[in-house]
């Protein structure tokens, strides 16, 4: 368990998951992590995740959020408070995903 500036106790509560079917790609968890945690990425016709690419935007079905530096997180939570549609899966175990 962690401490507070003020030494009271503080728990952490990871990012594990985003659910690229909640997800709806608005990116408001990126602009709230200071840590680059999270990318937007595409999701194509077939439902596979594709990298957005200018050649490829006509290829994009949905734009969603993925991991993209699982060690990054520290816990903080932020991204989980601006997030409308719920979509994200946090665990204070730094290592369950």
């Amino acid at each position: 368990m962690a401490n507070a500036r003020d030494g009271r106790d503080w728990k952490p509560d990871y990012l594990q998951a985003i659910d690229p079917a909640k997800c709806i790609g608005c990116g408001r968890c990126y602009k709230v992590c200071g840590r680059e945690v999270m990318t937007l990425k595409g999701i194509n016709e077939d439902g596979e995740i594709i990298s957005l690419d200018d050649d490829e935007d006509d290829e994009v079905e949905k734009k969603v959020m993925v991991m993209a530096d699982v060690g990054a997180c520290i816990g903080c939570g932020a991204c989980a408070r601006v997030c409308p549609a719920n979509c994200q899966t946090h665990s204070p175990d730094a290592q369950a995903a």
